[in-house]
């Protein structure tokens, strides 16, 4: 894979797999470490959720925007700024002394990542030949997984021996990592700046439809949440409808019109993170309730998944350069819903081997899916557009990890009221489970449609 390719490809591959394993990481490591955070910053549930959440917010919001911008400002710049807004604010996290503060922190921490997760990928394309786009993007995709994988015992640990204060302060110095390679080795755009172009209005409505659809879900029982959630939802079938008047839009109505290949790629990706980025956290709750696992034992059981990730996401993008990179994702697709119809069949007597089996046969099918699936929208766009392709797809990815959870989240209410998951009966949170496998499985089958019928990149 490496042969063959100048200092620059490898530096820019380098510094752009390092930033795909850095959210990941730092998602799954602070996942750990909420429990110390809640006690020393004394945050109920909510606002111990929000440090989680205004992350995925703030990456959600901003990643369109960044990409589309970069096409006119230059990718190589975008990054730039990126790793330094990244590395600034996680640093900044490490010294937090109140949860508000943490909160924004993360918000702004979020814009940085956004930035980083629209441009990587562009990046790439501009930089290898099409003949090896898939094989280097299946590098990056293996490093957001190693990160899921790694972000779990590393968080525990450091946050055992350190304190939760070290994993961001660790983060930031691979940051700074980061940032130095890219100053000497990324180079510059050859592109002239023309901010006329960016649609601000646009933007506008569309950070605050998401903002809306978010928080209004989070206080979904109440009256004035009900009403923020309709709003979001309004504004943001006026943001659709806007975009596709305007002459300047970031969010490509036209395209996703008229590229099939475009548009049924993005939507599986966005139905197959709805579908199965849950499935950590139900899986989680599972094995510490139900089979009384220890948290740590349950970390290390949720290995298997992301692991077969990392292992096998590079294999299948290479895959994908030389045969139909649909056939490759479909059956990915097909492979993750049997596996979460699987999960419908959790019970209290349940095996270990079995869900860590089940959990390692999802992560083969979302290594068949992810990178293939990546490599056609990447490569079903002019190069002029490869920002924007970028940003729709992490779009679509974060997204999607926000319906799943939201989806996760309803399901937890209407079956377990306002209970801690402590004291719910446990044949009643089985209950909850299965009928949370059970929406997910459907989600995934349906995704299978618009993958398989997307039409051919080869």
């Amino acid at each position: 894979m490496m042969k063959g390719i100048t200092k620059t490809q490898k530096s820019v591959l380098l510094v752009v797999t390092l930033t795909s394993f850095m959210g990941p990481f730092l998602i799954s490591s602070v996942n750990v470490a909420l429990p110390a955070i809640e006690k020393e910053l004394q945050l109920n549930a909510i606002s111990l959720s929000w440090i989680m959440t205004s992350f995925l917010l703030s990456s959600g919001i901003f990643l369109l925007l960044a990409g589309r911008w970069a096409d006119f400002l230059g990718h190589k710049k975008m990054f730039k700024a990126g790793t330094v807004i990244f590395l600034l604010f996680t640093f900044l996290c490490s010294f937090s002394k109140s949860g508000t503060l943490l909160i924004t922190l993360r918000f702004l921490q979020g814009t940085g990542a956004a930035m980083l997760m629209a441009t990587g990928p562009a990046i790439l394309v501009r930089e290898f030949p099409k003949e090896r786009r898939g094989a280097v993007l299946g590098f990056t995709v293996s490093a957001v997984y190693i990160g899921l994988a790694v972000g779990p015992t590393a968080g525990g640990f450091i946050t055992f021996y350190l304190g939760w204060q070290a994993i961001f302060f660790i983060s930031s110095l691979l940051g700074l990592l980061v940032m130095v390679v890219a100053i000497i080795y990324l180079g510059t755009d050859k592109i002239k700046s023309d901010t006329s172009l960016l649609d601000y209005k646009g933007a506008l409505i569309y950070a605050l439809a998401l903002a809306s659809m978010v928080y209004g879900s989070s206080v979904v029982k109440t009256l004035l949440g009900q009403i923020i959630l309709t709003g979001g939802v309004l504004l943001l079938i006026l943001f659709i409808w806007q975009q596709g008047k305007s002459t300047v839009a970031f969010f490509p109505v036209k395209e996703f019109k008229v590229n099939r290949l475009f548009a049924f790629s993005n939507f599986a990706a966005l139905i197959n993170y709805s579908a199965t980025f849950a499935i950590v956290f139900l899986i989680s709750l599972y094995l510490q309730k139900v089979l009384d696992f220890s948290p740590r034992t349950a970390g290390s059981i949720l290995i298997a998944q992301p692991m077969v990730m990392a292992f096998l996401s590079p294999i299948a993008g290479k895959l994908s350069d030389k045969y139909e990179p649909r056939l490759l994702a479909s059956t990915g697709m097909l492979i993750c819903s049997i596996g979460l119809g699987l999960f419908i069949l959790l019970n209290a007597q349940s095996s270990v081997f079995f869900i860590i089996g089940n959990l390692a046969f999802i992560g083969f099918g979302f290594a068949l899916f992810s990178s293939p699936n990546m490599n056609t929208i990447m490569s079903s766009v002019e190069q002029s557009k490869a920002g924007l392709a970028s940003g729709i797809s992490a779009t679509m990815r974060v997204l999607g990890q926000i319906l799943s959870m939201t989806i996760a989240t309803a399901i937890f209410a209407l079956f377990f009221n306002k209970q801690s998951i402590t004291n719910i009966d446990i044949d009643v949170f089985l209950k909850g489970t299965k009928v949370a496998f059970v929406i997910f499985s459907i989600l995934s089958f349906t995704g299978v449609y618009f993958s398989y019928n997307r039409g051919k990149l080869h």
